[in-house]
């Protein structure tokens, strides 16, 4: 079955809005504005949507709501929620549903005002213990979910000698990127040291380590591949889709530096037919600079304990050996809760030469890597262009 869905779905639209603050608008507004024009990027109207992808972190019936408030009646629904990776893996179920004939044109979107909101991240989290508790964890009431990727950092520094400077190297190449796009929320100078001393939140992670906090909305419409062809942008051909989940709670996690990133790269890259080094580019979910490097291992750019080694010296910032989250990631773009969404809209405009002076000249094959809870589910995708299927 995975063989007939490769390429059998393209993204054939792309949106945000709401990116950094978006004072005076609701969550569901915002992802509105970014599914209204995701619909006219695609060239298509509203009546041509009958599937739906969405999730969010505060509401279990989201997505009743999202079709409620755009008027929708769609002939296929998902809500399910993975955190920050749902709407990557959203991709093999709508593809799905596509291929059945169950609908022709389907949005996958999220909207998210956690920076302006009344209620706080902190609110959040702690209603979110009352109404789904961890119970290995939450009697610890640790700083989550910063504390659980620290742990993960310092078992990495130990078990392969990674070295905070290393960690750093990611969040200044994210600001590099970041520089290139106007749409990036902090574009200012970084420097290695300045990740350094800036503000500890969980030892050994400053904020700088940490990815922003901010509002933003993110939509993509996905359609067949003949249908594709027909609309006027250039179509990013889903070549690839895995997910993978192997717990839940970082205190379950079988090895704190491997991730099931090793299941969903590996079958997703099978599906596509396609390796790391076939791949232009790497959108990854860079929620803590300790993601990249385990996500570049896992997915097998380098091998494991060996990341600190391939981002140094500015490995994977602007004209570097290996083209790392062109758009500055969730260290510098943008990142609303769950950044998923737009690790997808980056590379969709990559492969359609879009991005302007971050555009890169070589842009036909993208990986995109999602993470959602403390590093608890992995979603890979390979996106393409017409000459790659």
């Amino acid at each position: 079955m995975k063989a007939s869905l490769r390429g059998s779905a393209a993204i054939v639209g792309v949106g945000q809005a709401g990116m950094g603050e978006a004072h005076g608008y609701t969550e569901m507004e915002i992802l509105a504005q970014a599914a209204n024009a995701a619909v006219a990027d695609a060239g298509l109207q509203w009546r041509d949507i009958d599937g739906i992808c969405t999730a969010s972190v505060s509401s279990p019936m989201w997505v009743m709501s999202v079709i409620e408030y755009l008027g929708l009646k769609p002939g296929f629904i998902d809500g399910t929620m993975l955190g920050g990776s749902s709407f990557i893996a959203h991709l093999m179920p709508a593809m799905l549903a596509l291929e059945a004939g169950l609908c022709q044109a389907v949005l996958i979107c999220y909207g998210s005002t956690q920076r302006s909101a009344v209620m706080g991240r902190a609110q959040i989290n702690a209603a979110r213990r009352r109404l789904d508790p961890q119970p290995f964890e939450d009697p610890y009431q640790l700083f989550n979910p910063v504390s659980s990727y620290a742990l993960a950092a310092t078992r990495h520094m130990h078990q392969y000698g990674t070295t905070r400077e290393q960690l750093a190297e990611v969040a200044v190449a994210a600001r590099r990127w970041a520089q290139l796009n106007p749409e990036a929320f902090m574009r200012g100078p970084l420097s290695v040291d300045d990740v350094l001393a800036a503000r500890m939140v969980s030892d050994p992670l400053t904020v700088r380590d940490c990815c922003l906090v901010t509002d933003g909305a993110g939509a993509l419409v996905l359609v067949r591949a003949d249908r594709a062809r027909t609309l006027p942008q250039k179509p990013a051909y889903v070549l690839g889709q895995a997910t993978a989940s192997w717990h839940r709670q970082i205190s379950a996690m079988p090895d704190l530096c491997v991730t099931a990133a090793t299941e969903s790269g590996r079958k997703a890259f099978e599906m596509a037919g396609y390796g790391p080094a076939d791949m232009d580019q790497v959108q990854l979910y860079d929620a803590f600079t300790l993601n990249v490097l385990l996500f570049l291992e896992d997915l097998g750019f380098c091998a494991k304990g060996e990341g600190g080694d391939f981002v140094s010296g500015g490995g994977i910032a602007p004209g570097g050996h290996t083209v790392v989250n062109t758009n500055g990631g969730g260290l510098s773009c943008v990142h609303p809760g769950m950044y998923g969404i737009f690790l997808l809209i980056e590379a969709v405009r990559q492969l359609r030469g879009q991005c302007g002076a971050r555009q890169q000249a070589q842009a036909n094959l993208a990986v995109v890597h999602g993470n959602g809870g403390t590093l608890s589910s992995q979603a890979t995708a390979v996106l393409g262009v017409a000459d790659t299927l």
